[in-house]
């Protein structure tokens, strides 16, 4: 299974190398600031990296409330069973 994997890596590399070597072409970016001119291949890498952490950073929101939510959750099971525990050491009193 790892050499699979090693040998998809080395494939994605070779496809990303490829692609920069043939989109070599400089491309004007233009932003607030000012501009500059890059390679669209390194353009585009830019752009994926900044939506990756982007990505990351809003699943990183709904994780931590999932957390939240989850230790909540757990809290109120504690005492549920430690209720549930109690109810059953109870004796039953019979009313004949």
């Amino acid at each position: 299974m790892r050499i699979v994997t090693y040998i998809l890596v080395l494939l994605i590399i070779l496809l990303g190398v490829t692609f920069a070597g043939l989109n070599a072409e400089f491309v004007s970016l233009n932003y607030y600031i000012g501009d500059a001119e890059l390679p669209l291949s390194l353009l585009l890498v830019l752009a994926f990296i900044i939506g990756c952490i982007l990505t990351l950073m809003a699943s990183l929101i709904f994780y931590i409330k999932l957390k939240s939510k989850n230790r909540r959750l757990y809290q109120r099971l504690k005492v549920v069973e430690a209720e549930l525990a109690n109810l059953r050491t109870i004796p039953l009193k019979d009313t004949h």
